[in-house]
This record gives C-alpha cells, structure tokens and sequence, in this order.
C-alpha cells in the first residue's frame, strides 16, 4: 500500500528492505527481526514464509494494521514500469533479487548502493553492473570521500553518488557540480539531521525553506519521509513535474 500510495502522489523512487526467510523467500523487513514491525517475534531467517504470513503489519504507533509482510515479487510488481525501486539490505543476496526482478521485468527499475570503491563492486557485482543501477554510498569526513569519488569518475562515471554529510561545512559540498559535470548525479537524504548537516524533514516540516539548501547546492536526488511536503515545495518552484 506504501508504494501504491508512493505511486500516486508522484513519488519518482521508493526504498524497499529485502531479507530472506528460511525457505528462501525474499521479502520485504528493515529489521533483522519482525519484533518491531510486526505482531511476532524472531529473527527472519527462522521463519519460513508460510510462518510470516500468520503475523500483522504494525503501524508507526505499533499498533496491529491489516496488511501481512509482502514479497519482493509482489512489490516489484505494484512497482512494474511506474517508479524506481532502491532494493537495500540486498547487496549480498542480490543474487536472488536479481532472479525476481529478471521474472518480473523490472530490472530497469532497480537501483541498488553500497559503501563500496569502484574495485570492489567491479568484483563483487560486476555482472550486474550492465542490467541494473549501482550508485556509491560515500560518508564524508574528509578529503578521503573525493579520493573515492575520483576513483568512480576515473571510468565510466555511476549515475549518482549517495553522500552523507554530518556538517554542510564539508569542502566536498563545493564539488557538486564537477561531479554533474563529469556524469553522476549527487543524492543526498533529508532524513536525519546526520544525512545532511541538518537540513532534515523535521526541520522542514516547521519550515519547508529548509529544502532550498538542496536546491542551492544542486542536489538532484533527495531521499525523504515527508514525499508530499518535498514534492508540493519542489513543484511550487517548478522544480518536478
């Protein structure tokens, strides 16, 4: 429902965290456990996904909602040809999610990112380099983060770097448009205040405002819990269609 409602308001990519039970179903979990998102206890990876399907979806109050733990099959579906799907938590198992969104037809749709430098995705992923979107996650904390990012533009550049910026003091900031310049687009998450030197939703939800340091920094990715505050404030601008 999360996604359809993603769909809906125009939303151009979702987030989804994918785990494997013990039967070898992918399915759709943040936590390592369902104790926290769901109305049962326990690790994934003891339960088969007959098992899950015995237990609630709870909401952000934690209370019991409807809807059971989905598959990625089933959210790559609702996703198919309508929006692009960040599969996190998959980089070790991308194997299975790869055999999934090859079923589904979805691999242009899926972006996956790791904390990794270009030689260890070339080895680790290479296969898959050509089938789906692979994007960079960067923590900045000195001049070391744009020794990673030159060693990613030294060839063919990804289509964006995911940065992580607890101060928006860093030098690299400045950097921006050299890295849209030579082919990759700069993500940058809004989420929490350490994501961004403080120009987080929460902020923004006192004052959207806060949203034009993206814009003045010429981020063009910006990943968001408030989508529809983000959207009316970029399109108010003329900023997404």
């Amino acid at each position: 429902q999360a996604i359809q409602n993603c769909i809906d308001m125009g939303v151009d990519m979702i987030e989804i965290d994918v785990r494997m039970t013990r039967d070898s179903v992918l399915v759709l979990m943040h936590d390592e456990t369902i104790d926290r998102t769901t109305t049962g206890s326990g690790a994934v990876q003891d339960f088969t996904y007959d098992s899950l399907q015995t237990f609630f979806l709870r909401d952000g109050l934690r209370h019991a909602t409807p809807h059971k733990v989905p598959t990625l099959e089933e959210a790559l579906m609702v996703s198919k040809d309508k929006i692009l799907v960040n599969l996190d938590k998959s980089y070790n198992i991308f194997a299975q999610c790869y055999e999934i969104a090859k079923k589904t037809e979805t691999l242009h749709q899926v972006v996956i990112k790791g904390a990794k430098t270009r030689e260890e995705v070339e080895k680790e992923f290479g296969q898959y380099l050509d089938e789906v979107y692979f994007m960079p996650m960067v923590k900045v904390t000195g001049p070391e983060a744009r020794a990673i990012v030159d060693g990613y533009l030294s060839g063919q550049p990804p289509v964006a770097f995911e940065f992580t910026l607890s101060q928006d003091t860093f030098s690299l900031i400045n950097d921006f448009d050299d890295i849209r310049e030579k082919g990759a687009s700069v993500w940058v998450n809004s989420l929490w205040p350490y994501h961004n030197g403080g120009h987080d939703d929460e902020q923004a939800a006192l004052d959207p405002l806060v949203y034009d340091w993206y814009i003045d920094n010429h981020i063009d990715m910006i990943q968001t819990d408030r989508p529809q505050l983000l959207l009316n404030y970029l399109r108010k601008k003329g900023l997404h269609d």
